[in-house]
């Protein structure tokens, strides 16, 4: 017999899927046997945080029997100043995905309309659907967003327009240009959500710098995160820029003590140590370009993207693909999830990582 407490369930989660994350190295280790796995699924940054990040954990972890920092004081003074906004336009999260519950929180009620694209980050409508909302999903054009068709689709139910910036699964960005087409004349009441957990590995003339923008522009969050170059995957911590009153809104949704003691300390070191990870992003763009020349000669079509990944058509369905190469050793990433089955995305590793990448790649397909 069902447990009768199931009726009782908040209808709209029932109406969202859990997100599925890549399978950890372990998991797959098991599963087929294996000595050696490597993971390039879930676009992470293949290399351990800086010695300075490390020792700066190692210091913190001495003091976890306390509550951390709930309004992240330092960090935010630190970060502010980098950014050069006020410290109340920061809001923290644990990642940049609590930052866009966060805004789904505070401003979507039941039957509110969110537009986004399709495909696109699955959490958008993964917290959207969760709070009742009615999901505007605005195929792209090609690979790219179609920011006239999400425009025109907003009406006076939409709440919330999100923007990858760059974009999930596809690694692309609306240019300077488009954008400021895209926000001339938009409504001031609709929140615009700018999703840049990749910013720091695009160096593009053309790429809009949306912090600027919010001098002008009081309806904007732009979303950003220690999880990807910075490598802090494991801690969890990232922020939003917004508006003061805004970004005060959004802290009233914030969860308390919602980013831990060890992200806060990683965080600060990460920020001071630039040198860094300025190499990882040098080693990975060489990276980046050496798979699209070798994914180029096996004839497969991609998408060249900016960021620290890439979306593959496959000829097979992706699910075979992807599950062949986990045998082998190397998971990547199933699109189907995006509503792409025959595509995977694959994270840039280490040079030793994408070889071997490669080597399985040309075999299976």
């Amino acid at each position: 017999m069902s447990n009768p407490l199931v009726n009782k369930v908040n209808k709209n989660i029932l109406n969202v899927n859990p997100y599925v994350p890549g399978k950890p190295i372990e998991e797959v280790k098991r599963e087929f046997g294996l000595k050696s796995v490597i993971k390039l699924a879930s676009n992470e940054n293949p290399y351990p945080p800086s010695p300075k990040v490390i020792k700066a954990i190692c210091k913190a972890a001495l003091t976890v029997n306390r509550y951390p920092d709930g309004s992240c004081f330092e960090l935010r003074q630190k970060l502010a100043k980098r950014l050069k906004v006020a410290p109340q336009q920061l809001v923290f999260g644990c990642g940049s995905d609590e930052v866009i519950v966060m805004a789904v929180r505070s401003f979507v009620e039941p039957g509110d309309e969110v537009v986004m694209a399709k495909p696109s980050f699955l959490v958008y409508s993964l917290a959207s659907a969760a709070a009742g909302a009615k999901l505007v999903e605005v195929p792209l054009n090609g690979l790219r967003y179609n920011l006239p068709a999400m425009k025109a689709a907003v009406t006076s139910r939409t709440k919330i327009v999100f923007i990858g910036n760059p974009d999930n699964p596809a690694g692309l960005y609306p240019t300077k240009p488009e954008l400021d087409e895209f926000l001339k004349g938009f409504p001031e009441d609709v929140l615009v959500f700018l999703d840049e957990a990749y910013f720091e590995y695009i160096k593009a003339k053309d790429y809009p710098d949306t912090v600027r923008l919010l001098k002008k522009r009081k309806n904007l969050v732009v979303a950003r995160t220690f999880s990807k170059i910075y490598g802090l995957a494991g801690l969890r911590v990232g922020y939003g820029v917004a508006d003061i009153e805004i970004a005060g809104i959004l802290d009233r949704a914030r969860e308390p003590f919602n980013v831990t003691s060890l992200a806060q300390a990683a965080a600060l070191a990460a920020l001071d140590d630039d040198k860094y990870y300025l190499r990882i992003i040098k080693e990975q763009t060489a990276e980046r370009e050496r798979l699209c020349v070798a994914l180029a000669a096996m004839g497969l079509e991609f998408s060249k993207g900016a960021t620290n990944f890439i979306q593959v058509r496959v000829a097979k369905d992706s699910g075979e693909v992807v599950l062949a190469l986990m045998k082998s050793g190397v998971i990547v990433r199933d699109m189907s999830a995006w509503g792409l089955k025959n595509f995977i995305r694959v994270s840039i590793g280490t040079p030793s990582e994408n070889t071997r990448f490669l080597k399985v790649l040309k075999r299976e397909i």
